[in-house]
């Protein structure tokens, strides 16, 4: 049994290609002023910590809500080079919200946000030619994911993260927390959904899907990161410990059951698959994890 069981899965396999991360190799060195990324969040020890999420409102099929489920009311920014947007893509996918929700890509690479600092991150093309899978930013014209956290909040000073749950009508970030977002196309838009009746967080598992979630995420998910922005030795050769007891603790899970928690998918096996797919192509290179790579998917 390989750590490509957890991609063998045909549902998942067709988004594969989409979330190619040809080109997403970042670029982490660079210099900051003023605004701040991920990269800056390390510690005196020089490990990596990441901070919390900023924006946490919650979208509800409540009609009376402040963001109320509705048909075309919001757009997904995300880029494919990211794992924790296109979690959220996919559910966007898989639950069938492509005519409800609309959603653009940033370039796959990070750039200067604005001209009058160095601070780098995600930008948008200036065409819908100049970098494929990319797009201009129609809604609102912004240059940077930087400019549309501007555009909702003048004096934000954290980071210009993907995933960004955006909301036309009010024109602000409703969220930017995936773990948020995917809970809410699971649940908030089944009435618009084409696929509503698929539930991948059902009440009977959980309290295993959360439990399953939380080594994932330490060890594999935040894992690589830890690996690739920690400052010092130490640190690093913990975090690179933790990832690989972690893709062995899910290989022997995956060598009992089709999917991470059992035998029907959740959105333990989303998250975990988005780190996945790219572990070799953009992950394990640039964090430098070379002690074993992760099989191309089976022919089933």
């Amino acid at each position: 049994m390989s750590y490509s069981t957890i991609i063998s899965n045909n549902s998942l396999l067709s988004l594969a290609t989409k979330f190619s991360t040809r080109g997403s190799r970042l670029q982490l060195q660079c210099t900051l002023s003023m605004a701040r990324s991920a990269v800056d969040e390390t510690s005196d020890s020089g490990a990596f910590q990441r901070t919390a999420s900023t924006f946490r409102n919650f979208v509800s099929k409540d009609s009376n809500s402040q963001f109320p489920a509705e048909s075309g009311r919001y757009h997904l920014y995300i880029s494919y080079a990211c794992p924790w947007a296109s979690r959220c893509l996919s559910y966007l996918k898989i639950k069938g919200l492509d005519d409800a929700i609309s959603f653009s890509s940033v370039k796959p690479i990070w750039g200067r946000t604005k001209e009058t600092d160095e601070h780098m991150g995600w930008v948008f093309p200036g065409s819908d030619s100049e970098v494929q899978g990319a797009d201009p930013d129609h809604l609102n014209g912004a240059k940077s994911v930087r400019e549309l956290y501007e555009i909702a909040s003048p004096n934000y000073t954290g980071k210009y993260t993907v995933p960004v749950l955006w909301d036309k009508k009010l024109k602000t970030v409703v969220n930017n927390e995936s773990a948020e977002i995917i809970r809410m196309f699971n649940t908030e838009f089944n009435h618009i959904a084409g696929n509503p009746d698929l539930d991948l967080y059902p009440s009977h598992l959980q309290a295993k899907i959360d439990e399953t979630n939380e080594w994932i995420y330490n060890g594999i998910n935040n894992g690589v990161y830890r690996c690739g922005f920690a400052k010092k030795q130490e640190p690093y050769e913990e975090a690179v410990e933790q990832v690989y007891e972690a893709l062995d603790r899910c290989e022997e899970i995956l060598g009992k059951h089709r999917y991470i928690c059992g035998n029907t998918l959740t959105e333990t096996d989303i998250r975990l698959f988005v780190t996945l797919i790219r572990f070799d192509e953009g992950v394990s290179e640039s964090v430098q994890l070379h002690k074993r790579h992760i099989p191309g998917p089976r022919n089933e």
